[in-house]
């Protein structure tokens, strides 16, 4: 850490860089920022910096407000659309409490317990996303959204803006030292995918943070708008954050058993039963916004129904063809890009972790297209629903143990609040859809 924060000292004075952001995010995943210069950076690397929290949603309450942002030097980045001019470089915080100790409202610190969960039995825990968003010519609500391009799934397309954005927003990301597998366009008009290198979860959760950010400021940049808001359009399918993960031991997949007929080992079953039992209390996690359940729906390749296959689509959770064993991974289909990667990972994690621990059984793989079954087909199997709104969603998180052990009693109580004032904000107002639907008639 010494050598680190050495280099972070020295290569914000070899670059000349004027400011430094420290960046962390709210309960709900929402960036946030403070600026420090380069004379205060060593300071701030050694001792943190203080802050008001009660000015943070989630964070602290007014008489018990001042948190200490501890910067982490292994975070560090120059932003490269500021290269051009004055160096700007960017650094994730820990927070915590002025005593030094971790702050419970810190969404990072949450994800931290999870993984030193997972450490304490063994396992290092791997993420790798792939994270879609559409591009519009604004990002005005008052205004009609309008695509950039018509494109669909995979489309080779000439001097598309899109198409140029994207490879820019790659392109930055690189210079970032974020590794990315590859990019696409996907199946609805103006979207875009961008699939992620595997890393360790925490690494990777300040990652989505980051591919989000640069992802938006390089399309502002160019008078564009990208929203990574689940379901902004009628009609086609919505943005998810199918994610891949998996268990290491050491430099061994711990999902792999060579002498089984699936290849998976008790551990990788164990850890699917797990996420799928808890799935549905961990939801409001993981899709945590009223839009997110206008894309769990079935007709648009999100998934509904609880249960695993090797290769259907449909399912909740995929197991996806390995090309070699240290690729063995499991693809949790629910997320989308508008959680917290944190609290999301964090749940995910406890999930799996739940079902190694108390040893539950893997069900039956659902070979079938689960959309095609009868209701009375997919009861006989035993297939649960996801929740279809944000306070089913709510309801199920309140009444889970799982969950309030995972994010903890600050994060668990002030979520769960905050939710439901978001569905009742909701419930109370007037759609669109009722306007053109009642309106001329009654």
């Amino acid at each position: 850490m010494e050598r680190q924060q050495d280099y972070v000292l020295r290569t914000v004075e070899e670059r000349g860089v004027r400011t430094v952001q420290l960046w962390f995010t709210d309960v709900l995943g929402v960036p946030k920022v403070y600026d420090i210069t380069p004379a205060e950076l060593e300071n701030a690397l050694e001792e943190g910096m203080t802050f008001d929290g009660s000015a943070i949603d989630g964070f602290s309450r007014t008489q018990e407000s001042d948190v200490l942002g501890k910067p982490d030097p292994t975070t560090f980045s120059l932003l490269p659309w500021r290269m051009g001019e004055t160096a700007v470089a960017r650094i994730f915080c820990d927070v915590k409490n002025l005593d030094g100790s971790p702050f419970e409202g810190d969404p990072r610190q949450v994800l931290r317990r999870a993984l030193d969960r997972a450490h304490a039995k063994g396992f290092q825990f791997y993420a790798a996303p792939e994270l879609e968003w559409f591009y519009f010519e604004s990002g005005d609500p008052t205004l009609p959204l309008r695509p950039l391009d018509a494109g669909s799934y995979f489309d080779l397309t000439v001097a598309d803006k899109g198409w140029e954005l994207r490879r820019r927003t790659v392109h930055a990301l690189e210079d970032m030292g974020i590794p990315v597998e590859y990019s696409h366009h996907e199946d609805a008009l103006s979207q875009h995918e961008i699939d992620l290198r595997y890393t360790d979860a925490l690494s990777m959760a300040d990652t989505v943070m980051t591919v989000r950010q640069v992802t938006k400021e390089i399309a502002q940049r160019e008078g564009v708008y990208a929203s990574f808001m689940p379901k902004p359009l009628v009609g086609v399918q919505g943005s998810g954050m199918h994610t891949h993960f998996s268990l290491f031991e050491g430099d061994t997949n711990a999902f792999v058993d060579k002498g089984d007929d699936s290849g998976l080992s008790k551990v990788a079953k164990s850890f699917i039963a797990g996420l799928l039992r808890h799935a549905p209390e961990i939801t409001a996690v993981t899709n945590q916004t009223v839009n997110s359940y206008k894309r769990l729906i079935q007709g648009y390749e999100a998934p509904t129904y609880v249960c695993w296959a090797r290769n259907n689509r449909s399912a909740l959770v995929r197991v996806p063809l390995a090309k070699r064993d240290e690729s063995t991974r499991i693809e949790y289909r629910s997320p989308d890009p508008a959680c917290n990667p944190y609290l999301a990972f964090a749940c995910v994690l406890g999930a799996g972790l739940k079902g190694i621990e108390e040893g539950y059984e893997l069900p039956a793989e659902s070979a079938s297209n689960i959309y095609e079954m009868t209701n009375e087909e997919r009861a006989a199997e035993g297939i649960r629903s996801l929740p279809s709104s944000l306070a089913e969603a709510v309801d199920l998180m309140e009444e889970s143990e799982l969950v309030a052990e995972i994010l903890g009693e600050h994060v668990f109580e002030w979520f769960l609040r905050n939710k439901r004032d978001e569905f009742a904000a909701y419930k109370s107002a007037i759609s669109q859809f009722e306007l053109d639907r009642y309106l001329p008639r009654l």
